[in-house]
């Protein structure tokens, strides 16, 4: 018998919608990801930039059920610890929906993989 593809064990895009959901509002309120973020891109961007949330949650559960990144954090330079944090929010949220740790891990080595393109723009001033 053929395992059943991540996406179909997470349980298809509603219930990856509802993570991510989730998840997107969690990095806005955290003090490191977004609000009171000591990166003042991410600090604006999560104060300033609220009409861009529904697109960003769409977006980021497209990335979820194809499992892909592109260059499009360059510009906010995150650094390798805000990505950590990023990935723990994550992880939090899939925690929060009882998401099980196989699939979890899957997601979240999925996520890392791209760690080096997204911190790829940091400069190190934060």
């Amino acid at each position: 018998m053929t395992e059943s593809s991540l996406y179909e064990r997470l349980g298809g895009a509603f219930a990856i919608a509802a993570v991510i959901d989730h998840f997107s509002d969690a990095v806005v309120r955290n003090r490191i990801t977004g609000q009171g973020s000591p990166d003042p891109e991410l600090d604006e961007w999560s104060r300033n930039d609220l009409d861009r949330p529904p697109g960003l949650k769409f977006m980021r559960t497209l990335w979820v059920c194809d499992i892909g990144l592109e260059e499009a954090h360059r510009a906010l330079e995150i650094s390798p610890e805000i990505f950590d944090e990023v990935a723990a929010e994550l992880a939090r949220s899939l925690d929060h929906f009882n998401v099980p740790e196989q699939e979890k891990g899957e997601v979240l080595a999925a996520f890392a993989a791209h760690k080096e393109e997204v911190v790829d723009g940091y400069t190190g001033q934060y």
